[in-house]
């Protein structure tokens, strides 16, 4: 359930990103005229992210019911290394050595965290 929340939350992230930087046509009529933000809840993808993040939320809660939160938790950290790495290639983001090293430094206190825990 830990790895479901995680690939959820990272789907969702990757593709607001995507629609956040797609250019669309405005909603006609009045609809139109709604803030660029608001108009992007009538894109099928966005509302995929919505749920997606709906879905997590679940599988989230299932996850907390049969572990520690403190098991659990920093496991979300995987988060920020599987966005960061699908970003780079999807959106032509950079690897920087400072995000190499922040992503180095996650992995290793993964790694001391688990080592800890009973």
């Amino acid at each position: 359930m830990v790895a479901a929340t995680i690939f959820l939350t990272s789907y969702g992230q990757l593709v607001l990103k995507w629609q956040a930087n797609v250019p669309h046509a405005p909603l006609p009529g009045w609809l139109g005229r709604l803030p660029v933000v608001v108009q992007m809840l009538a894109r099928p993808w966005v509302l995929s992210a919505f749920v997606a993040a709906f879905g997590a939320s679940l599988c989230w809660m299932m996850a907390l019911s049969r572990l520690e939160l403190s098991r659990a938790y920093p496991f979300m950290a995987l988060n920020f290394l599987l966005v960061t790495l699908i970003a780079i290639p999807l959106f032509g983001e950079s690897l920087s050595p400072a995000k190499i090293g922040g992503l180095i430094l996650i992995v290793a206190g993964l790694i001391v965290i688990s080592q800890g825990a009973p």
